[in-house]
């Protein structure tokens, strides 16, 4: 059915403003590190008045997310959409705009969130909530909204006994690309690691062992290493970065302890066990280590058929050329998510800018948002025969 330029305009200007609006109500949310059970609160109801069985996760009071499923009972598995409801802190640096007012400057929607990644979270939920009233004859849809994602991926964790053993479709999260497709992300393995030393009189070092020297060592050896492994065709070369380093109590003792963490960003084929070891030699041998996050990367391979699908919608909605293939040095819930499903075909596709994740000021385009609607709502079209 051929739709003039008028009626196509309106409504993409409707899902402008059920998004926006939707965004906005998420924005005013405070969610970082804590609360996504108040988006759960927001975001469940309307699911639910749409047809979708609802049903939500707790991994911790107050941080919950949600499964929703709709005409799953298909033959072909179905499709699966995911974002994370929580947000990183709003920094020391003061804001010029309201970080929970979701206040607009021309096509910017300003406020913590709203590219990482309230307004993706919010282009799922208008888009989905819309196709509900058709009849799904291939598939249906399932939508995992999660708690805890920028410390490790708790929520997804809690939230996959949800999808074990249940026959998942392909996997497209909306993190911020600028509604570009993105074929997968690098991994991140933060680990900490501590030095114990001796302690004694600063006025006579002799007599201890000075632990914060020992990791600065450790912390210098480990700045200048390099992975032996090949870089990746798209992801590049898996990186490392020493990210925090703190030790001893007072100036006048040999400190007995330093502590420092590092941020490795791997690449598809490290084994992060080899990759801890690795390090671990690197280091030497006063430093004992422990890992805090370990989420392994993921790629999907671009010339697949559900894939070139996914970028032949987006650059027919957007009107931007694809380009060559790309993939994401953050990491996403795909990583715990896609294996949860069978190693499904994963994207990354969401409305948000990619350099606005975590700064101040965060904004996102109100038209990328819009766009966002069409993307998903076109995705699960295609892919449901709606």
């Amino acid at each position: 059915m051929r739709h003039s330029l008028q009626e196509r305009d309106a409504v993409e200007d409707r899902g402008m403003s059920e998004a926006v609006a939707l965004t906005r109500r998420l924005v005013a949310l405070d969610t970082a590190g804590h609360g996504e059970n108040e988006a759960v609160a927001v975001l469940a109801p309307l699911l639910g008045d749409a047809g979708f069985d609802v049903r939500t996760v707790e991994h911790a009071p107050g941080r919950g997310g949600l499964v929703a499923e709709w005409a799953i009972d298909r033959d072909v598995p179905p499709l699966c959409l995911s974002g994370h409801l929580d947000t990183v802190p709003l920094g020391a640096r003061p804001w010029r705009h309201d970080p929970h007012a979701g206040e607009a400057d021309g096509d910017r929607l300003y406020g913590r969130g709203t590219s990482d990644m309230k307004g993706g979270v919010a282009a799922i939920v208008t888009a989905a909530t819309r196709l509900t009233s058709g009849r799904a004859r291939r598939a249906g849809i399932r939508i995992v909204l999660t708690a805890a994602e920028e410390t490790g991926c708790d929520g997804a964790r809690a939230a996959v006994p949800l999808l074990r053993g249940r026959p998942g479709g392909p996997l497209m999260i909306t993190e911020p690309t600028g509604n570009s497709v993105a074929y997968g992300h690098k991994g991140a393995l933060w680990l900490k690691g501590h030095a114990a030393g001796v302690t004694a009189h600063g006025s006579m070092p002799s007599l201890g062992v000075n632990a914060v020297v020992r990791l600065a060592h450790a912390a210098v050896r480990l700045d200048g290493h390099t992975f032996p492994d090949a870089p990746h065709l798209v992801m590049g070369a898996p990186t490392l970065n020493v990210a925090t380093f703190h030790g001893g109590l007072n100036t006048n003792s040999v400190p007995d302890r330093a502590e420092m963490t590092l941020d490795v960003r791997t690449v598809t084929g490290q084994r992060h066990d080899v990759v801890a070891e690795e390090l671990a030699a690197c280091a030497g041998p006063y430093v004992e280590w422990e890992p805090l996050v370990d989420v392994p990367a993921v790629w999907t391979d671009p010339d697949g058929e559900w894939a070139a699908s996914v970028a032949a919608a987006v650059q027919a909605i957007t009107g931007v050329p694809q380009g060559e293939p790309r993939a994401m040095t953050f990491f996403t819930d795909a990583a715990v998510l896609a294996p949860a499903l069978g190693s499904v075909p994963t994207v990354i596709c969401g409305p948000g800018e990619p350099d606005q994740a975590h700064v101040t000021d965060e904004w996102c385009s109100m038209r990328r948002i819009a766009e966002s609607v069409a993307i998903v709502e076109q995705i699960c079209r295609s892919w449901c025969e709606l």
